[in-house]
């Protein structure tokens, strides 16, 4: 969670304590506002976070496309799937069960 007396810093302080401020990112896992003119004008990320985020978004992404395919039915249930790659790819052999 963002810490506003920690976390926000003018672009001027950014220059001047670079290094402390990255260490921190990693240190803390938390993000950097960079303000320019009172305004923020920059967001600053650990790599592991910046990871973190995206791939948390292209799940959101994947799961809202299924969503979508369910929802205008362009979906197969498993055993329809099972049937054409049997077709396609012949049937995996049987193994024979035995009776104890």
């Amino acid at each position: 969670m963002l810490q506003v007396a920690e976390d926000i810093v003018p672009i001027g302080e950014l220059k001047a304590h670079l290094s402390e401020k990255i260490r921190k990112l990693r240190d803390h896992r938390r993000p950097l506002v960079v303000t320019q003119n009172g305004k923020a004008a920059a967001v600053l990320l650990s790599p592991s976070e910046f990871d973190r985020l995206t791939a948390r978004a292209r799940f959101v992404e994947a799961v809202g496309e299924g969503l979508e395919d369910l929802a205008n039915d362009r979906v197969h249930r498993d055993e329809e799937v099972g049937r054409v790659l049997d077709e396609r790819y012949g049937a995996p052999p049987r193994q024979n069960k035995r009776s104890p």
